[in-house]
């Protein structure tokens, strides 16, 4: 086969591999909005749960304001009900690449990510968003009465809940990539101050505020994470050597 051909069969596989990418894209588009649709019927509760945990009394600035703050909570409803069929499509993306990560073991690790983000999100939803708010809250008198704009304040639940859903997910790529041999365990257990950097500099990212107690909610969950998927790399790494 000559050099044109092979370039011809090589630009063929990309443009099929990104139709099949646009078709997933749109599949996972209209998945999305289906379930924000269905989201809609509870974004009210969901609100009122979010501001009864936190303790904030909201306010619109803007007529369009309390419509716009429904609709993004449920998009982020749809959102993270879409999620378990997002994940298992881009596990199925890897193991196109990588033919050794099929069947039992896509499997697992789609139960395990499925699972991991939940609890993350969970787990945010029950201690640290309203903890972190109410820190925040606590710094009311009577000369200054913290007025928020609902808005922001959805924003904000936003950024701190899929934040915690994401960061959550990092034991199973941790496992995953040692799996597929991309990273060594005992180079990266050997990296932990860089780690702690690395975390500290992340938390400060996905944390919305800038005070230190909502940076150390997010941090050290993060850093306990870190080294659960050490253990994870390493029990992974036995299995494989016995």
């Amino acid at each position: 086969m000559n050099t044109s051909s092979r370039s011809a069969v090589d630009l063929q596989r990309i443009l099929a591999s990104m139709e099949t990418m646009r078709h997933k894209l749109i599949r996972i588009g209209v998945l999305v909005l289906l379930l924000s649709a269905g989201g809609y019927l509870t974004a009210g509760r969901v609100l009122g749960y979010l501001q009864k945990a936190t303790g904030a009394h909201l306010v619109a600035y803007g007529l369009p304001d309390a419509f716009i703050g429904y609709l993004t909570v449920s998009l982020a409803i749809g959102l993270a009900a879409a999620l378990p069929f997002i994940l298992y499509e881009m596990l199925a993306m890897v193991s196109r690449q990588f033919p050794e990560f099929s069947g039992r073991m896509r499997l697992g690790f789609w139960l395990v990510s499925v699972a991991l983000f939940y609890l993350g999100v969970f787990f945010c939803l029950s201690i640290t968003l309203p903890y972190g708010s109410r820190f925040l809250l606590d710094f009311e008198t009577d000369r200054i009465k913290a007025i928020i704009s609902v808005r922001k304040f959805i924003d904000f639940c936003l950024v701190f809940t899929y934040g915690f859903g994401l960061i959550f997910e990092l034991p199973v790529v941790m496992v995953l990539l040692g799996k597929l041999g991309l990273v060594d365990v005992e180079k990266l257990s050997g990296c932990r101050r860089y780690a702690i950097l690395v975390i500290t500099i992340v938390s400060a990212i996905l944390t919305p505020t800038p005070d230190v107690f909502n940076l150390a909610l997010m941090a050290v969950p993060l850093y306990l994470l870190f080294e659960v998927g050490i253990i994870g790399m390493r029990i992974g790494r036995k299995r494989i050597d016995g």
